[in-house]
């Protein structure tokens, strides 16, 4: 058995770990992230955590929404940080097989985190919709669905999943402990698999507000 956070961190959780631990993101360090320009991601100098998509600097009233212009090293430090301040709790990123059972409601193994079918109203996510191609009309998006954001939404906006859990589905791509591997070219065990020892890139799972159902899967 193992526990998960109900939503992805928001900007104030992740606030209240710079504030406290003087922690420096490596975007902070490089002094870059990429940003959305409307049809691709650009490197942009001074973007952090603090800021949305375009590189904004975020308002408060925005601090509930998922902090992105984070690496895997970010996240594991406030993982480690977490662990620290509750006593009695060991947190870490998930294992990509922990995640996927996580996300797919367990032995159902569905498509995405909502089901199999395509998403419908709450019952859904925060993924490239029809709200996104009137932005731009070449956007490969969910066909007939309307989340009603265009880049990220705030926590939780969606319904949860079996297991209680939101956004496993769209919003922002979400870090897994693992490097990436291809388990069908390496072999690994089908059941919990460890993931490889070391690697060049990390995992990420989920897909984001701006990918289409292949990427969501």
């Amino acid at each position: 058995d193992f526990e998960m956070g109900k939503t992805e961190v928001t900007v104030a959780q992740f606030k209240a770990f710079i504030e406290d631990s003087k922690y420096q993101t490596e975007a902070d360090k490089e002094g870059w992230s990429y940003v959305w320009t409307g049809s691709t991601f650009d490197k942009k100098n001074g973007v952090n955590w603090r800021c949305d998509a375009y590189g904004k600097i975020r308002p408060e009233n925005e601090f509930n929404h998922p902090v992105i212009h984070v690496s895997w090293n970010d996240a594991t430090a406030y993982c480690d940080w977490l662990s620290k301040k509750v006593p009695g709790r060991k947190y870490r990123l998930p294992t990509e097989a922990e995640w996927e059972y996580a996300a797919g409601n367990g032995a159902k193994h569905t498509k995405y985190s909502w089901g199999n079918g395509p998403p419908s109203g709450k019952k859904g996510g925060n993924v490239a919709d029809e709200t996104a191609k009137k932005q731009d009309p070449s956007w490969n998006i969910f066909e007939g669905y309307t989340d009603g954001f265009v880049y990220t939404a705030p926590v939780g906006s969606f319904a949860p999943n079996d297991f209680g859990l939101f956004d496993m589905t769209g919003n922002v791509w979400e870090w897994c402990r693992d490097w990436y591997a291809n388990y069908e070219d390496t072999g690994k065990p089908t059941f919990d698999p460890p993931g490889p020892v070391t690697g060049s890139s990390r995992v990420l799972r989920g897909g984001s507000w701006y990918r289409n159902a292949e990427y969501c899967r």
